[in-house]
């Protein structure tokens, strides 16, 4: 008998970095990573679980920036050199490690990883992934959602209303080019809630989101039914609420399952333990130490003394942890639905990256945990959206400024590292709101203009960068993009107060920066 309802929700996300001016850029690593360790993967997993008939039902938030990047010919072509750059990678390290059957068996994983992708990539998609997730959502298997248009942490930008709407049109209007759907669900990047945006998601017909526990329970009034059903704002948004325990078992770095001895350590990477002239002919980017990929460590523990890595071993614990997983759902879905009059609902969101890339056995616990409950109907999973729909009438409650980052509020995102930008980028998004106001008809050249100033301030605004900063990894870069899209606005800006336009200089920014080709400046007018 069915006694509760899990909620996946993954977001999948990447800051926009796109460089068609080098040749090779380290950081547009980051996609190539993310594709070949999480979408490829995730899309073969969602391939044969539709093609058995099992189940299996999530929600899913490609963000506008991902989006971006994974329509863009010039990454998809550096996409398949980067394949082709690790299968050759893969073929020196088979040859390398023959003798060795334990790390020869680890090369051949990675050469058959690489070769899927590949495949899969060119043939199967015919490079065009988001069709290949828009192919799930059309068969009802998963819901897309979307997300602030750069990712901003909206909570900051409170006080300039136009600002966090900006972001809001802006990604809607890129999921209908996308998807050729509205969204019903909004992702708030960071969890970053504060009660006003419930206006703004309403206003622009969204019909839910999700909120940290915490933000949920300090609501007004508290939540009747804890984080076990969602509660609705006085005007009528769906605010669903993160289910804790459920987060922090796959969570939790020290706790969490990747954390488990036997998973694949993630940060012990070839291109740190071999010679850089033996890695420099396959890395892309010189004689330098980056991750490649080929990793053949096991976690086993805070030690550098490491196990070589077991992949039936890791497969056997993946399934294990979703057993684990799914009894523990089961007993708090036994416990409070004693006191409910519905089925509980747990929301369990995560990043998307963290199944495949940051943990490598991610997509196999999925697998396993789809397996296992088709097979109990105790549990069953559920989208936002088909929850939304058969319990439309929730509780009223307004919920609490809050965020999923540490502490729970904004600190992630405004600190002695990074609070500097925020002069500059609310100071821009002010004077585009100006912009607007002064030219609101305009259209030829200067239109192409207004609506690039606008891109450089929604890039601007990307919350990526403050938590990059933060965290101290590739925090230069980080700041480059920042002082990058403030110096692109100021440079704008001039031009249009002194009423002289650069075109040659416009048109090389607008090929670099070529996001949001639907981009309409007067988004950022006053709202009357």
């Amino acid at each position: 008998m069915q006694t509760g309802f899990l909620a996946l929700v993954l977001n999948a996300h990447l800051p926009y970095v796109r460089r068609p001016d080098h040749p090779r850029y380290l950081e547009e690593r980051w996609l190539f990573e993310a594709l070949s360790e999480t979408y490829l993967p995730l899309l073969r997993l969602f391939r044969r679980l539709d093609d058995e008939g099992i189940p299996f039902h999530l929600t899913l938030n490609i963000s506008p920036t991902l989006a971006a990047m994974l329509g863009d010919k010039v990454l998809c072509d550096r996409y398949v050199d980067y394949l082709d750059s690790q299968l050759r990678l893969a073929s020196a390290e088979e040859e390398r490690l023959r003798g060795d059957p334990q790390f020869s068996r680890l090369a051949r994983l990675y050469a058959e990883l690489y070769r899927a992708d590949r495949e899969d990539f060119d043939l199967t998609y015919s490079r065009n992934i988001l069709g290949a997730f828009d192919y799930f959502y059309k068969r009802g298997r998963i819901e897309l959602i979307t997300t602030g248009a750069t990712h901003a942490f909206l909570p900051l930008f409170r006080d300039n209303a136009e600002a966090v709407a900006a972001q809001v049109e802006t990604a809607i209007v890129a999921h209908r080019r996308a998807f050729a759907k509205h969204p019903a669900g909004f992702w708030l990047p960071q969890l970053g809630w504060f009660p006003g945006v419930a206006d703004t998601l309403h206003a622009y017909n969204i019909q839910y989101t999700v909120v940290s526990t915490r933000g949920a329970l300090l609501g007004d009034p508290t939540p009747r039914n804890g984080s076990f059903a969602p509660v609705q704002c006085p005007n009528g948004l769906t605010v669903f609420i993160r289910d804790s325990g459920a987060v922090k078992e796959v969570w939790s770095e020290t706790e969490g399952y990747p954390a488990d001895p036997v998973y694949r350590d993630f940060y012990r990477d070839i291109g740190f333990d071999l010679p850089l002239e033996t890695l420099s002919p396959y890395t892309e980017v010189g004689p330098s130490r980056i991750f490649t990929g080929f990793k053949y460590w096991a976690v086993t523990g805070k030690t550098a003394d490491k196990k070589v890595y077991d992949p039936a071993a890791a497969a056997e614990r993946a399934a294990e942890h979703a057993a684990l997983f799914l009894e523990a759902r089961k007993a708090a879905a036994t416990a409070a639905g004693a006191h409910m009059d519905r089925p509980p609902l747990m929301v369990c969101p995560y990043d998307a990256e963290l199944f495949g890339h940051w943990w490598f056995e991610g997509p196999a616990w999925l697998e396993a945990l789809f397996r296992k409950a088709a097979a109990d109907d105790f549990l069953s999973f559920v989208t936002l959206d088909e929850y939304h729909r058969a319990y439309p009438v929730n509780q009223v409650s307004m919920p609490e400024f809050s965020s999923w980052g540490d502490g729970g509020y904004a600190e992630v995102w405004l600190d002695g590292s990074n609070d500097w930008i925020y002069r500059h980028v609310f100071k821009a998004a002010e004077r585009m709101s100006e912009l607007a106001e002064r030219f609101p008809d305009e259209t030829g050249l200067r239109e192409r203009i207004l609506n690039q100033c606008s891109r450089e301030v929604l890039l601007a605004m990307c919350s990526d960068w403050a938590l990059l900063m933060r965290a101290g990894r590739a925090g230069n870069f980080a700041r480059r993009q920042v002082e990058d899209s403030i110096s692109n606005f100021g440079r704008i800006y001039d031009m249009l107060c002194s009423n002289t336009v650069g075109t040659e200089w416009l048109t090389r920014l607008e090929k670099r920066n070529n996001i949001f080709p639907a981009m309409n400046y007067r988004i950022f007018r006053k709202k009357r």
